[in-house]
């Protein structure tokens, strides 16, 4: 199939961090909607491989890449923790 091998080069570096980043077990849906959140607040980078990007990149860019996805992931992690919260106290009203 045409198009298979491109993907969004950011889509790992945040699985990664989210993963890294929880202490305790967490739901799918908690980790998917971090990873929406996330996502939603960088840049798409859309490669064929990963190494194109390696290969081509500072560390200076690898670098605030890193700081990027981190930064994301900790205010997506936040984010979700925030409205889910305020939704299971509506709910249970």
């Amino acid at each position: 199939m045409p198009f298979s091998d491109i993907h969004n080069y950011y889509e790992q570096l945040v699985f990664r961090h989210i993963l890294e980043s929880v202490s305790e077990p967490l739901d799918e849906n908690f980790l998917d909607d971090v990873a929406c959140v996330a996502l939603n607040h960088l840049p798409a980078k859309y490669v064929r491989h990963e190494v194109d990007m390696a290969f081509y990149m500072t560390s200076e860019e690898r670098n605030k890449i890193e700081s990027s996805v981190t930064i994301a992931v900790k205010n997506a992690i936040d984010y979700v923790s925030q409205h889910r919260t305020n939704y299971e106290n509506q709910s249970s009203y």
